[in-house]
């Protein structure tokens, strides 16, 4: 199955409205949103914006929502950006559909919109994308976990601890990546859910934190003891999934894979808790976004996707020291080199 993602600018002609003379970036502000303050992905990011918005002269605010799925914060957010006249944003939604009226709204006053790692939906609604491709991240821990268990893939009991009810963009597209790299019939791979492969034990969702990991995986023990594969939406839940089965004596029973590869992540795959993460690269997506902004800022200069896909595709690597025949990964060892947080 091949998954792409539209291309589409919505710029001054299409939203009828004029916009200002292009600005030098010594006049320009900007703001980026993120999901959280708390989580070292969103943490890395915000660094790496923050130092390109210093190296360009670009007046940075920056905001984010109390916790994963806090979407009200971020409308609040856009709503500050668009008053005080900022001239472009850069955004990893909670929301994906309910975010669009304000990002609109926010084109519509003359500014650039960014989404970074998760694509609005529909992903057009956005000026443009910067991010992992996070269907390829699942997939890779997807055929990971497959190649890993082998024969005994056919019969295993897996679990997925999504991010939240609302389901993002990220949460689907690693979602359903992992299905395909496992060798699950996703169904429709724009919804989490509908499958009906009786090797899922359930979904449940963690708002992309520890505790939350802890109580998903507390759920999925009760739908099925003999569990044994989980797939995570990131590795702080990944952690909290692994205390959850070490409460139960249960830890080394199961083969938990994850995506993220902030430092904390990479060391918890040395030490066995997470057998295997797709890395991604937080700080690159924010200093790309930034320098996108500024140009824009300087003549109206829309970015530009990478070559053979429909968003700014920033990489990602499988990280693990239990390789697989088929599949590139890198070491742990290079994994911590490159990780963030």
């Amino acid at each position: 199955m091949k998954t792409t993602l539209l291309t589409a600018s919505l710029g001054a002609l299409a939203l009828g409205c004029v916009f200002a003379a292009p600005a030098s970036a010594a006049d320009t502000s900007a703001c980026l949103i993120t999901k959280t303050d708390t989580n070292p992905f969103f943490v890395k990011m915000k660094e790496g914006a923050t130092e390109k918005a210093k190296e360009l002269g670009i007046n940075l605010k920056t905001y984010a929502g109390k916790v994963d799925g806090d979407s009200e914060s971020q409308v609040a957010a856009i709503e500050s950006c668009i008053a005080d006249g900022a001239k472009g944003i850069l955004i990893t939604a909670s929301d994906t559909k309910a975010i669009v009226p304000l990002v609109k709204k926010a084109q519509a006053a003359g500014m650039l919109v960014i989404a970074l790692d998760t694509p609005l939906d529909p992903i057009d609604a956005a000026d443009a994308t910067f991010a992992t491709d996070n269907l390829l991240a699942g997939k890779l821990i997807g055929e990971w976990a497959q190649k890993t268990l082998g024969d005994k893939a056919k019969d295993a009991k897996v679990g997925f601890l999504d991010l939240t009810p609302s389901q993002p963009t990220v949460d689907v597209l690693r979602d359903q990546g992992f299905m395909i790299g496992f060798g699950i019939d996703p169904k429709d791979p724009a919804k989490i859910g509908d499958e009906d492969d009786p090797r899922i034990v359930g979904h449940d969702v963690t708002n992309g934190n520890e505790e939350g990991g802890r109580t998903a995986m507390e759920n999925l023990l009760q739908k099925d003891p003999d569990i044994n594969v989980i797939h995570t939406i990131n590795e702080p839940a990944a952690v909290g999934a692994y205390q959850a089965l070490k409460a139960v004596g249960k830890e080394g029973d199961v083969l938990i894979v994850s995506v993220d590869g902030g430092c904390p992540g990479v060391k918890a795959v040395e030490d066995g808790q997470i057998g295997a993460t797709s890395q991604q690269y937080p700080l690159l997506m924010a200093s790309k976004g930034i320098e996108a902004i500024a140009a824009f800022a300087k003549d109206g200069t829309k970015p530009t996707p990478t070559e053979g896909k429909n968003f700014f595709d920033t990489g990602v690597s499988l990280v693990t020291d239990k390789p697989v025949d088929g599949l590139d990964s890198i070491s742990v060892k290079d994994g911590l080199d490159k990780c963030w947080g």
